[in-house]
């Protein structure tokens, strides 16, 4: 039996950037993860909003800069929002994840991949997986949305969720890469919107959709092209999801187990953003691990429900969003002053509006029209 002090279960965002600021604080770490291969099988769009970028300092060459939003109601006419200082990072997600798995290992954790977590058993001393004959001082699982690790001990467990999925394609050089562009239809997407996302050698085109609907992807490709006056291109990659959407669960640990990022609901209702919250939570768990190991402080998961957010306005917004509004609500509401003050809270936290955006470049800023 290995004995660590802290086990990961989950090798995404949340459970990588733990293992990191756990490894470097000087505790012995394992990251299980079942996959062999920490890029294979993505589930996330990996799009990093400007406070995601600033909890890691992220190679340039696995990500592009996209200044501002371009936000298309159904019926083609769209607004143009950005902020002073502000911008999102499309990634090349795989390889981002086998850098973050990298930085781990180089500041010491181990990486057990291919390792499947199945149950364990714990005592007042330590947690143990007797299946990999593991066992540490505190076992966090970071295992995603429906997380296996909270199933095994019992605990909160997510229940409503946006689905959604994405296609890579081959790149489009007629797309604007100034923008996220961003959809409001009701029909394609109820409850959320469909995107297009100019990124590294590829463009990330996808939907999510609320609890209970099946987003289809394939037939937002079409409108995509045909709104856009696009050409076809090759489909590269795949990915499918479920995105929480009830906010952060109350009962997230017992004993020496607790839950982070996706497991323990970490996701904003609203827009289903949560690599900001998985990375700056991760890290701050590895903290308070190595304070409560170290120097006998407080347990990690209680400190870390103080600082969690819990979504509350959101969790009513997406409430109201899941009405799924027809689209001549969209068609009327897109460049009303009002909306346009909630996309520019939306998106940008309340940076400025559309009116006193700053240019952008090549073109200047634009306000609604058709394109």
């Amino acid at each position: 039996m290995r004995r660590f002090d802290l086990i990961i279960v989950g090798g995404s965002f949340a459970g990588l950037a733990c293992a990191r600021t756990a490894a470097l604080r000087g505790l012995k770490v394992a990251v299980v993860e079942r996959k062999r291969d920490p890029g294979e099988r993505v589930r996330t769009t990996g799009i990093l909003v400007k406070e995601a970028a600033e909890e890691m300092d992220v190679p340039s060459h696995l990500t592009r800069l996209v200044r501002g939003v371009r936000l298309y109601a159904p019926n083609g006419k769209f607004t143009d929002h950005s902020s002073a200082g502000y911008y999102f990072l499309t990634t090349d997600t795989p390889n981002l994840l086998r850098w973050m798995a990298d930085e781990a290992t180089r500041a010491g954790a181990e990486m057990l991949l291919g390792a499947a977590f199945k149950r364990a058993e714990q005592d007042a001393d330590a947690v143990t997986l007797p299946d990999l004959d593991l066992s540490a001082g505190l076992l966090v699982g970071a295992d995603g949305a429906t997380s296996a690790v909270g199933r095994a001990f019992g605990l909160d467990a997510n229940r409503r969720f946006l689905g959604g999925v994405e296609f890579e394609l081959e790149p489009e050089p007629a797309l604007d890469g100034r923008f996220l562009h961003c959809f409001l239809d009701s029909e394609l997407a109820p409850g959320y919107i469909a995107w297009a996302a100019p990124s590294v050698g590829v463009t990330q085109v996808g939907l999510a959709a609320r609890h209970g609907v099946r987003p289809d992807a394939r037939a937002f490709l079409e409108v995509y092209r045909k709104r856009l006056g696009l050409p076809e291109r090759r489909i590269v990659a795949r990915r499918s999801g479920l995105i929480p959407a009830g906010a952060t669960l109350a009962h997230t640990h017992v004993g020496r187990v607790m839950l982070i990022g996706d497991a323990a609901g970490h996701v904003s209702p609203l827009t289903g953003g949560g690599i900001v919250q998985t990375l700056r939570l991760g890290r701050r768990t590895a903290q308070l691990a190595a304070d409560w190991i170290n120097a006998g402080g407080e347990h990690p998961a209680l400190a870390l429900a103080r600082e969690a957010p819990r979504f509350r306005t959101k969790l009513w917004l997406r409430r109201m969003l899941d009405l799924a509004p027809p689209n001549w609500v969209w068609n009327l509401a897109l460049g009303t002053a009002p909306f346009r003050a909630f996309a520019q809270t939306i998106y940008f936290h309340q940076r400025g509006d559309v009116a006193a955006a700053p240019e952008m470049p090549d073109g200047g800023r634009k306000t609604e029209r058709s394109p």
